[in-house]
């Protein structure tokens, strides 16, 4: 199950997902002195931390180690709230009160990645598939559309699966085979993770 990142572990692996590169504990460290007085000694134990929990992978070189995410920003972000959501005992008004905070930019990023996902929802007008009264272009003329707009049962046909389909790692946990790169998603500005 995911885990939110600590103040210090969001700093450092906020660096390793913009930086989309392999980092140093050295790299890390002077750029965290930009902005507060910090040891090499506790880097070095936030990044062996995040390396034991999966966070990040390490491959030596010379006398250190160079670390690379595991994943992206963005599964992590998607990691914890799948998370939050499951544990809810109402899902469906979890998800309405979660629309309801919405800022319109995230409302409309939304709507991005709903027409990436899902892209049988929009019709060739862009009005959403299963709208009532409408059949779909590929229903036989003897075949009424239902209540919803969907022709009856057709040999062959077959029904589309359940939105969201595999996320990757399960339980926020890395994909396997991930490659460490950042997304580059513009909407996270970097690239994020879901670890253990």
């Amino acid at each position: 199950m995911p885990r939110q990142l600590g103040d210090l572990e969001d700093a450092v692996m906020t660096r390793v997902w913009q930086w989309n590169r392999p980092v140093t504990v050295r790299e890390v460290l002077e750029d965290l002195q930009q902005e507060r007085s910090i040891a090499y000694t506790t880097v070095m134990t936030v990044m062996d931390n995040l390396h034991q929990k999966g966070w990040v992978r390490r491959e030596v070189d010379g006398r250190a180690y160079r670390y690379t995410a595991v994943s992206t920003r963005a599964a992590y972000s998607a990691a914890l709230m799948n998370e939050a959501w499951s544990r809810s005992d109402n899902p469906a008004a979890a998800l309405v009160a979660f629309f309801g905070m919405m800022s319109p930019e995230q409302r409309e990023a939304l709507q991005d990645a709903m027409r990436i996902i899902l892209p049988d929802l929009a019709g060739p007008s862009g009005a959403s598939a299963g709208e009532p009264g409408d059949a779909p272009a590929d229903a036989p003329a003897d075949e009424p559309a239902d209540e919803g707009g969907r022709a009856g049962e057709r040999e062959g046909a077959t029904a589309p699966g359940p939105a969201g389909g595999n996320n990757g790692g399960r339980n926020g946990a890395p994909a396997a085979g991930a490659s460490g790169t950042a997304s580059g998603d513009p909407a996270d500005g970097a690239g994020a993770e879901a670890g253990r």
